[in-house]
């Protein structure tokens, strides 16, 4: 496992993260599944963990808190969002942050993720979702600073909607925030266009999300998949985006390096951009475990497979299918 620095926090904070989401929420998951992978994880040199309320209300941090009472030798930096008070995903434009973050909701789930978790603070507290117009309004980075005084959290961030990563420069660049959370693969490639010159002007941490496209980048989906109707996925992957999703993906096969596979390049196409921090696959089986930490010690992709999976950039707008 390599490791990075954590933008101006100077964590050093493993390449291959850990994202939290499906153990909390997607179907099939189980607990105990969960936990042996994520002390696989710890075990092979994983030490930062992104978790969220909304994961399962509280079930994925749950977890998180396990793990780190598990490991009381290892230094795991942990992750959590806070939720909008309206609970809408994503946040749309006329939504103010009144009805989103206001100081006194921000404090409330910050101590009812600490209960869930079992701990006494969070290394990184992020909005969950973000709308650029909020960045001049103090109330709600005056909040995350009193939290860092009170010694609750160590740093604060926030995590940028889909397909927006232009939304969320003006917030990197007034200096509020130590990270920011963003979507970026071989299909998402719209963050280098603003938002990662940004963070490396300001020294903000890049947490790179959605590595391998909700799953399309596994090479695993076909025009066929279903998922159950109380898995999040069944509302993502739509004929009308799974299809060109699949499509895009076997299109990718031809430029997969001799002893490599579709999930390994997707993750090294990431890491060999200097302003990602760290990447947080979702990983719920020790098998996905071992695959995906193998791509840090593999390294960067040559320049030239780089410049040859650039045509296959995908430029999306939010739709209704895929809040």
């Amino acid at each position: 496992m390599q490791y990075r620095k954590f933008g101006r926090t100077g964590w050093p904070v493993s390449e291959l993260g850990y994202g939290m989401w499906g153990m909390g929420s997607w179907s099939g998951s189980d607990d105990e599944d969960s936990l042996r992978s994520l002390q696989l994880a710890a075990d092979l040199g994983c030490n930062f963990f992104d978790t969220a309320y909304v994961y399962g209300e509280g079930r994925s941090e749950a977890l998180l808190g396990k793990l780190v009472r598990a490991n009381p030798d290892k230094k795991l930096y942990t992750a959590t969002k806070i939720p909008p008070k309206n609970m809408a995903y994503p946040t749309l434009p006329e939504y103010t942050l009144d009805e989103c973050y206001p100081p006194d909701h921000i404090e409330e789930f910050l101590h009812k993720s600490l209960k869930n978790a079992g701990l006494d603070r969070f290394d990184l507290l992020q909005i969950h979702t973000w709308s650029d117009d909020w960045t001049n309004d103090n109330s709600w980075s005056d909040a995350l600073d009193d939290m860092k005084r009170q010694g609750l959290i160590g740093a604060c961030g926030i995590s940028i909607n889909r397909w927006e990563p232009w939304n969320g420069v003006k917030a990197v660049k007034s200096g509020k925030m130590d990270s920011v959370q963003v979507i970026y693969n071989i299909f998402d490639q719209n963050p280098e266009d603003q938002l990662f010159h940004a963070c490396e002007e300001m020294d903000v941490a890049v947490i790179a999300r959605v590595p391998f496209d909700e799953g399309t980048l596994t090479g695993t989906l076909t025009k066929e998949t279903t998922f159950p109707a109380d898995d999040w996925r069944s509302g993502y992957f739509t004929k009308e985006n799974l299809i060109p999703s699949v499509e895009r993906a076997e299109a990718l096969r031809p430029l997969i390096p001799d002893g490599s596979s579709m999930p390994e390049m997707a993750l090294r196409f990431i890491l060999s951009h200097s302003a990602v921090s760290t990447i947080i696959p979702g990983m719920r089986k020790p098998n996905h475990v071992e695959g995906n930490i193998a791509a840090s010690d593999a390294g960067p992709l040559s320049t030239q497979l780089i410049e040859d999976l650039r045509p296959h950039r995908w430029v999306r707008k939010p739709a209704p299918w895929s809040d």
